[in-house]
């Protein structure tokens, strides 16, 4: 007897299985800096210096928000918008990817 492979949709989930949560949704008028490079983040331009920014910060256009240390290379990332940082999203000396989302700005403010 031959039986045919199960096409169509998967079984509905058993009641009482974990449910992933839905990620908090991000108020649209924030603006995200993203990191443009795999490296690790600084939030000071040496250890034991005041941070470029923190939330509640006021930012202008190409200012400094942070390093991204690639490569032995200290690459000063800049913000591309004025207003204010309403988050930081990543430590000090952490590894950051391509793409991860660093700082919140709220150009409204």
């Amino acid at each position: 007897m031959v039986v045919a492979p199960p096409y169509g949709p998967p079984p509905p989930a058993a009641a009482g299985a974990p449910v992933a949560a839905a990620a908090p949704a991000t108020p649209s008028h924030l603006v995200e800096i993203k990191s443009p490079m795999v490296g690790t983040y600084y939030s000071a331009p040496e250890p034991g210096a005041e941070p470029y920014v923190k939330a509640g910060s006021r930012v202008a256009t190409g200012q400094v928000v942070c390093i991204i240390e690639a490569m032995k290379i200290m690459n000063e990332i800049e913000s591309e918008v004025a207003g204010v940082v309403r988050q930081v999203l990543v430590e000090n000396a952490q590894p950051v990817e391509f793409g991860q989302l660093l700082f919140r700005v709220d150009p409204h403010a």
